[in-house]
């Protein structure tokens, strides 16, 4: 977290009830491997711990793709992430969705995104964030740019801060100290 975050950036670290992020870029590095009809790539281990942080203290995850990937699909399951949207259409509609299947607002969500094609759902969410490498267009709509680049511990940065201002953080060092 920073060393003193706004007052701003607190109270909306404080209202995230839900967690929604992009895939290609913010849970990985952005690459793709594909080789003999195989497509697979590459996620971070501690940004896949946060995400189950985060569900045991009360908070759901979604990821909202506008590429589909079994690979992608392989890891959520892995996570038993709890939404995950993979289509062509467009992200606003996937965000809708979600939010019709929890009773959730706009105002309760924290989005992740790096590229343009985020821009729509970071401009309406409650905590905007983008990964310190997304693109510079995408960082002018973010409420919080993380230090770590996508697929580096982005995720991860960004759930700590969550959990530390909601007073949650110490339970989860509580629940791995013993």
């Amino acid at each position: 977290m920073p060393a003193k975050p706004s007052p701003a950036l607190l109270k909306k670290l404080r209202a995230v009830k839900l967690f929604l992020c992009d895939v290609d870029g913010v849970l990985t590095d952005g690459a793709v491997y594909m080789g003999n009809g195989v497509e697979t790539k590459r996620f971070n281990i501690r940004d896949g711990l946060g995400l189950k942080f985060l569900q045991r203290h009360g908070i759901q995850v979604g990821w909202v793709s506008r590429r589909p990937s079994s690979a992608t699909q392989q890891r959520a399951d892995d996570l038993k992430i709890d939404f995950v949207v993979q289509h062509n259409g467009g992200k606003i509609e996937g965000v809708e969705s979600i939010l019709r299947q929890t009773g959730k607002d706009w105002r309760d969500v924290c989005y992740v995104g790096d590229d343009v094609v985020d821009i729509a759902v970071l401009n309406r969410v409650g905590l905007a964030v983008v990964p310190g490498d997304g693109t510079a267009d995408t960082k002018e709509f973010a409420d919080y740019i993380t230090k770590a680049a996508g697929g580096h511990g982005a995720i991860r940065e960004i759930v700590e801060m969550i959990l530390k201002a909601q007073n949650k953080w110490k339970r989860v060092i509580a629940e791995y100290a013993n």
